[in-house]
């Protein structure tokens, strides 16, 4: 043989190896699924942030997340290096940023792994059979199978069990995936799915054998989310797979739709009465998930609760900022107020019937890093729930084509070519490890700023960038009256903090 004959089989022989490693290893899913093409993704992300900053952008312009904040996921999710080196390259300046004033004496941590627990008992106040304090404030956003593939799911629950914190189910009913060890929100949306007789309607005995079935925490009603408010959902029928009409109690093979409200309330009196039955059948604290637009439904569920003494365990509020996989552009960009907009709106409804301490108070949309998510607990939240963050710590790399059903990376897809790629066992492991990094700068934060648990921060050492280049309070900037968080109300979430289960 020629020369470059032996060239052309060695080229050949190597590309061979690589493509058998790249098929058969479990780490990288865009090379099971893609291979040796593959690696020019990651040669391109290696070389990444030099293209943004000279050519293209810096590191804070990409959106919904940023580089900075994609590659902290990434290597935190991989247990690697997740510091920044040379000084922050933010713009300080910016309307909005958030700015932490520490403690000259911080707070000296003792166990700076542990997952902080919630400061409130989830059913408590209305002395549910199966109330209980979450081991984690960070838990995983409602993701339905459907929507996210079964080894996305499957790695979400695995992740879960390993970091201590709780997978919400989102409206697709409880499938195999969602058994693998990790404690479960079961979300019941308007097409009540895992909970639904023949004709497709709510039925209280399908709810209580889901929740029986498997290691279900609490019932999250949902009546809107952040992305899509006011809006249904639509299955089509080539996604209705066997494994998901199992799960929904829906047919095999037929387009499957959710209403845009529910049909077994139409007003706050009902929807009491329905968080009602639902706690009477299972024990189980039962709360409500909704985007924020009109004001007056949160002031008269309140005003309702209050004189009742029924109603709601949580509440879960989405800013407009959350996501999902498929939304029609207006509803994603401009209906429901933004998280800290929104949720203050809630949370004063429920302090102005003196309940704020009564109600846990659950934050969606974009919390998931330590800056944010202290902001939000400075708001009164009590816990936050990820999800977009979730799906990146197991894989995500922002390629927004979850609504196409060629998710590259197996996340959002139920192609099964594409899903092979996603290894559970591996990412289960990294959305744990992403879980515990965002528990680690928590509790960091918190003990810089001289308090010991990220809800007990003192709420005025956290300032907002205003209009005009000014620092106010985060309180001033949101609420009209921060009366609600004196020095009184967190020395109770302490007191309740220390309290026995």
């Amino acid at each position: 043989m020629t020369w470059w004959l032996w060239i052309i089989v060695v080229v050949v022989a190597f590309l061979a190896v690589v493509a058998l490693r790249d098929i058969t290893q479990k780490r990288h899913s865009i090379l099971r699924n893609f291979p040796i093409i593959g690696h020019l993704r990651y040669l391109l992300e290696s070389a990444g942030p030099e293209l943004r900053q000279y050519v293209v952008a810096d590191n804070d312009e990409e959106l919904p997340f940023s580089r900075d904040q994609r590659r902290w996921i990434y290597a935190s999710a991989k247990s690697e290096n997740a510091y920044f080196g040379f000084g922050t390259d933010n713009d300080l300046g910016t309307e909005g940023y958030v700015f932490l004033r520490h403690a000259a004496f911080p707070t000296i941590d003792e166990s700076p792994d542990q997952p902080s627990p919630s400061t409130k008992i989830l059913g408590g106040s209305h002395d549910r059979a199966h109330a209980f304090r979450p081991r984690s404030i960070v838990n995983t956003s409602a993701m339905s199978f459907g929507s996210l593939s079964g080894p996305a799911i499957e790695a979400i629950n695995r992740g879960a069990n390993l970091a201590g914190c709780m997978q919400n189910t989102g409206e697709g009913g409880i499938s195999v995936h969602h058994r693998q060890g990790g404690d479960l929100i079961f979300q019941l949306g308007t097409g009540y799915f895992g909970a639904r007789d023949d004709s497709g309607r709510f039925s209280i005995d399908a709810l209580v054998a889901s929740v029986e079935s498997a290691p279900v925490k609490a019932i999250e009603i949902k009546l809107s989310q952040g992305a899509k408010p006011g809006l249904g959902g639509v299955l089509p029928a080539p996604k209705v797979t066997n494994e998901i009409a199992a799960a929904r109690g829906v047919p095999v093979g037929i387009t499957v739709r959710s209403p845009s409200r529910h049909a077994e309330f139409d007003d706050v009196a009902g929807l009491i009465d329905f968080v009602e039955l639902l706690a009477a059948a299972t024990g189980l604290p039962v709360g409500i998930k909704s985007a924020i637009g009109e004001s007056e439904f949160w002031s008269e569920l309140a005003a309702q609760m209050a004189l009742t003494g029924k109603g709601p365990d949580f509440v879960t509020v989405d800013g407009g900022e959350g996501g999902t996989g498929a939304a029609p552009g207006t509803f994603s960009d401009h209906v429901a107020l933004p998280f800290r907009s929104g949720f203050p709106i809630v949370y004063w409804a429920f302090a102005d019937h003196d309940l704020h301490e009564k109600i846990t108070f659950i934050g969606s949309g974009r919390l998931g890093f330590a800056a944010d998510a202290t902001a939000a607990m400075a708001m009164g939240v009590d816990m936050i729930n990820v999800g977009r963050e979730a799906m990146l710590a197991i894989g995500c790399i922002q390629a927004q084509r979850c609504h196409t059903g060629h998710c590259p990376t197996g996340v959002a897809t139920q192609n099964r070519w594409l899903t092979r790629g996603l290894d559970p066992t591996d990412k289960g492991v990294r959305l744990a490890g992403y879980v515990a990094a965002l528990h680690h700068e928590l509790r960091s934060v918190s003990h810089a700023m001289g308090a010991s648990h990220p809800a007990l921060i003192d709420p005025a050492r956290i300032e907002i960038r205003g209009a005009h280049g000014t620092l106010t309070p985060i309180l001033e900037s949101f609420y009209p009256d921060p009366s609600p968080f004196d020095s009184s109300h967190h020395a109770r979430l302490g007191e309740m903090l220390k309290a026995g289960d």
